[in-house]
């Protein structure tokens, strides 16, 4: 197991970052409700073969708030600026639904810095998700904290019920909820509002680099067809199904995921 370092860099906003190994760089970007600790065992897994790097995206974790409402692409450019810190030219991206989401925008945004897509339980944008289903994503996660005066650790539970699936374990169902607990509840907000609007489906026939597409059999939010349908668009995409999973497959079914995601890899190095 190689040491995993934590490491705070200083842009503006400051976004903290654990990474460990060394090769190739590989990346993994959190959720909407997530933070950099839910890629800890993937750290591990992949640090043997990668210089393999989770973050805390801005607003989220351990990273700096910002002042103003979110352009969701401002993701896209921290990310953009951590391989400047790091001089990296090209990398593995892996992003799980809302990280996927940031995934297809720095491919958008800047093609040439992209080795690889791992798109993993994400869409490319809400106009995949019908209208009420669209208003039960932002009212379960808005409506407490914007109307009631809630905090993120009141609607916590509930959010996390609605994501993991019907194998989850109660540990792996626990860890999600203090996952959401800890969500700094200004910038979550923001960003709530900005990833409703910001859509990437007109962009997938541009991907040209290897893609694995990752879905979970039971995920309540991105259901495999939605994956189907995802991976119909990029040429030459990869799309595995892990059985037993609900939407956070590398919580809920790791040594899978895992197995997935190396394989796919070593196609590619």
């Amino acid at each position: 197991m190689a040491e995993i370092v934590t490491e705070r860099l200083l842009a503006d906003p400051t976004i903290v970052i654990d990474h460990a190994g060394e090769g190739e760089f590989l990346i993994f970007l959190h959720g909407i409700g997530g933070n950099r600790s839910n890629w800890t065992e993937q750290l591990d897994a992949f640090s043997q073969d990668f210089h393999v790097v989770a973050w805390d995206a801005r607003g989220y974790g351990d990273s700096d708030d910002y002042i103003g409402p979110l352009d969701f692409s401002d993701f896209a450019r921290d990310l953009c600026r951590l391989l400047d810190h790091f001089g990296v030219a090209r990398a593995h991206i892996a992003g799980l639904s809302m990280g996927g989401r940031i995934a297809q925008d720095f491919f958008a945004l800047f093609p040439e810095r992209v080795k690889t897509l791992m798109l993993i339980a994400t869409h490319s944008g809400f106009q995949d998700f019908t209208p009420e289903e669209r208003q039960r994503f932002v009212d379960l996660r808005l409506k407490p904290l914007v109307e009631d005066g809630k905090e993120p650790a009141d609607i916590a539970p509930i959010v996390a019920q609605s994501l993991v699936g019907p194998f989850a374990t109660e540990a792996q169902y626990q860890r999600l909820v203090a996952s959401i607990a800890a969500l700094h509840k200004e910038s979550y907000i923001k960003t709530v509002k900005a990833t409703t609007t910001f859509d990437r489906s007109q962009d997938l026939g541009a991907i040209d680099v290897p893609t694995l597409l990752v879905f979970g059999e039971h995920d309540p939010l991105t259901s495999p067809d939605m994956g189907r349908q995802l991976a119909n668009q990029i040429k030459d995409a990869e799309f595995v199904v892990i059985p037993k999973a609900g939407h956070l497959i590398n919580l809920e079914q790791p040594d899978l995921f895992d197995k997935t995601v190396r394989d796919f890899l070593v196609k590619q190095t």
